[in-house]
């Protein structure tokens, strides 16, 4: 594992919070697989919260890739633009990170 991925894994182990923006890139790739397991797993035993973002993807698409995050509530930048998204984001953890 690279420098920058041993960072990358050892920020997902400490966060309290996992922003995960799935699109159509996001679901090509096949490294963000290990990345959103270790979040989930993070997400079942309450050490962390997962935030789910769709971008350009319908609920029918998240279903395929994964049914358990479809039926997360997530932000849709179809429904909601990225400065709205960002702020309830930034609420959010304002209001519970402490």
């Amino acid at each position: 594992m690279t420098a920058c991925g041993r960072r990358l894994t050892r920020g997902l182990a400490n966060s309290r919070f996992g922003v995960v923006v799935l699109s159509h890139d996001f679901f090509a790739k096949g490294w963000t697989n290990y990345e959103l397991d270790g979040m989930v797993t993070k997400t079942v035993t309450g050490e962390q919260v997962l935030l789910p973002v769709w971008h350009n993807v319908s609920k029918a698409e998240v279903m395929r890739y994964s049914p358990s995050l479809a039926d997360k509530l997530a932000r849709n930048t179809s429904t909601h633009t990225v400065e709205e998204i960002a702020a309830e984001i930034a609420d959010l953890i304002r209001d519970n990170g402490q």
